[in-house]
């Protein structure tokens, strides 16, 4: 039998999401780990690589790490993978306010999983899923990051409005699962 990947969150909720998205057919073990991995600077697929390496070599195994970013199309990508910090500092209602000045308020939902084998000179393999939306005052339970102020195109409800199961079948999370359960699907 494979060794079980480590899939690295602290959040409870995320892990959630991911093992219901990922459903009963995924092939192998998943086990959530915390680590203490270095918030990094740069591009969205460069982060994710530098997460996913630094993650393999606290673990020496397989491992996946997932990288969110919210871009703002009139910042041109900005908060991007930066969203973490505006939220902690300025919470779901002052991310609309960042758009105040501008008539733009489309946005894009980023998520990436980066995959690392577990060999020592394995390639990571990212798995990336987005999804356009806009930046909205924020609606709909607070629990879960920035999704009360997204808005998905084509919805007039924001993730947090939304029943889960919806949410789980158009959201940037789950076209990435979507990509990496196909991978595993293939290769296993």
């Amino acid at each position: 039998m494979s060794k079980p990947i480590i899939f690295v969150t602290g959040n409870a909720k995320k892990l959630e999401e991911v093992i219901q998205i990922l459903g009963a057919d995924f092939p192998r073990q998943l086990v959530s780990k915390k680590l203490d991995l270095p918030e990094l600077q740069g591009e969205i697929n460069e982060i994710s690589v530098l997460k996913a390496k630094e993650a393999h070599r606290q673990v020496r195994g397989p491992v996946f790490v997932e990288d969110t970013a919210l871009c703002f199309d009139a910042l041109k990508g900005l908060p991007g993978p930066y969203i973490k910090w505006f939220l902690e500092k300025l919470g779901p209602e002052g991310l609309p306010k960042l758009l105040e000045g501008f008539d733009d308020k489309s946005a894009q939902a980023v998520c990436t999983f980066a995959y690392h084998p577990g060999g020592e000179n394995d390639e990571v393999i990212l798995f990336q899923g987005k999804t356009d939306g806009r930046i909205v005052n924020p609606r709909g339970p607070r629990d879960f990051g920035w999704d009360p102020c997204f808005q998905p195109v084509g919805y007039e409800v924001t993730y947090a409005e939304m029943p889960k199961a919806e949410k789980n079948k158009i959201s940037h999370r789950y076209k990435a699962l979507d990509l990496l359960r196909s991978y595993f699907l293939q290769t296993s």
